[in-house]
């Protein structure tokens, strides 16, 4: 089941949020956006939910705004200087030196010194905004739509305004309450093309890294507005997001344009990652549901692995693949994914991220800070 620990599970905490009404949280949200993160000593052993590579660097991610970094392999570590106070839930970098973090109230971060310093970007207010920008444009564009269409197709277009309609007005009431719906996970090419989803639907592009954003959730088909959990490329640059209910969606064109696929399992998706093969993808998530496709996911097929735990990121390395997930799970598979073998780690706390290091070994993030594992997961120390 999702806790509040669980980034790509959308916990109880990230609800909250997202529910809230009260003025007097709304003001909270606003402060934690306001409040630079605490230098604390704590950082490496608090909840990290991300964990990615910056040329030679480890960079991780998590709650009250923690960006911490290491340069021997995540055997010390140096808090970075972050301007928010918001749980972070995602981080990635397009470049060496050029990095993104999202989470909580919208917030998004950026960093051009390989994660030592962090400045905010976009936040939720002005993410629900461009919005709301958005859903006025594809209003007009039905409206219009309407006057030139034939009488016998004009009643099944007037429904499909009043969804619009219904929709705006929810994102306005959202406004109202404040900067509360997160971001979820982030994703860069380089160092101006990227993208960031998260709940209810959220996806924004950027091509200048960051200076701007447009709100591309038109581009998906995603009426009902499910949660977008995850996003990543694969070898042979096509683009996939997998989500709530099952969603797929992938883009062959640097997401510009997107597909939504057919999956075998109706419930929470929230990770994907390629094999490192030309157009291969895992996607993987609630129950340790764990799918492979070969053909950019116009078909999958379910692997057994043998594991019921929900599953929350992963790595690929040549014919190894490690996925890691809630009560302490780590899965390896050194024949490119056609079996894997089960490893529950002594604390069972939550492994939310996982990077390969030093060959063989993993570094894990997650509930407990940072741990050293050896190549099943085990602890190093």
């Amino acid at each position: 089941m999702a806790t509040s620990l669980m980034r790509k599970t959308l916990g109880a905490t990230c609800l909250g949020l997202s529910m809230a009404c009260a003025s007097p949280a709304v003001l909270a949200v606003g402060d934690l956006l306001e409040t630079p993160a605490r230098p604390t000593e704590l950082a490496p052993e608090s909840l990290l939910n991300d964990v990615a590579v910056a040329g030679d660097r480890l960079v991780a991610a998590g709650e009250r705004g923690h960006i911490i970094y290491s340069d021997d392999e995540g055997q010390s570590w140096t808090q970075a200087e972050v301007p928010v106070s918001v749980t972070l839930t995602g981080v990635d970098f397009g470049t060496e030196s050029h990095g993104w973090a999202v989470g909580h109230s919208g917030a998004v971060l950026h960093s051009g010194d390989a994660g030592a310093t962090w400045e905010l970007q976009l936040d939720g207010i002005r993410a629900a905004e461009l919005a709301i920008a958005s859903q006025e444009d594809s209003i007009a564009e039905m409206e219009e739509r309407i006057e030139q269409a034939p009488e016998e197709e004009k009643e099944d277009l007037e429904w499909a305004l009043d969804d619009l309609f219904f929709r705006l007005e929810n994102m306005q009431a959202d406004l109202d309450i404040g900067p509360v719906n997160p971001f979820l996970d982030v994703w860069f090419e380089n160092d101006s093309h990227g993208f960031v989803v998260g709940a209810y639907g959220m996806i924004y592009r950027t091509t200048d890294g960051g200076e701007s954003w447009q709100d591309w959730s038109p581009k998906l088909d995603n009426p009902q507005g499910f949660h977008l959990n995850a996003i990543s490329s694969i070898a042979g640059g096509a683009l996939f997001i997998v989500g709530e209910a099952g969603q797929i969606h992938v883009s062959i064109d640097g997401g510009e344009t997107w597909e939504r696929r057919e999956s075998p399992y109706p419930g929470s998706l929230f990770g994907v990652i390629g094999t490192g093969r030309v157009n291969e993808a895992l996607a993987f998530g609630l129950r340790g549901t764990l799918m492979y496709s070969a053909d950019l996911g116009k078909s999958w097929s379910v692997v057994n692995t043998g594991s019921t735990t929900t599953l929350n990121d992963g790595a690929a390395e040549g014919d190894r693949i490690i996925l890691v997930g809630n009560g302490g799970v780590v899965l390896t598979s050194g024949n490119g994914g056609d079996t894997f073998r089960e490893y529950l780690r002594d604390d069972r706390q939550g492994v939310m991220g996982v990077v390969p290091v030093s060959d063989t070994n993993l570094l894990l993030v997650g509930e407990g800070g940072v741990k050293h594992a050896d190549p099943q997961g085990k602890n190093l120390q």
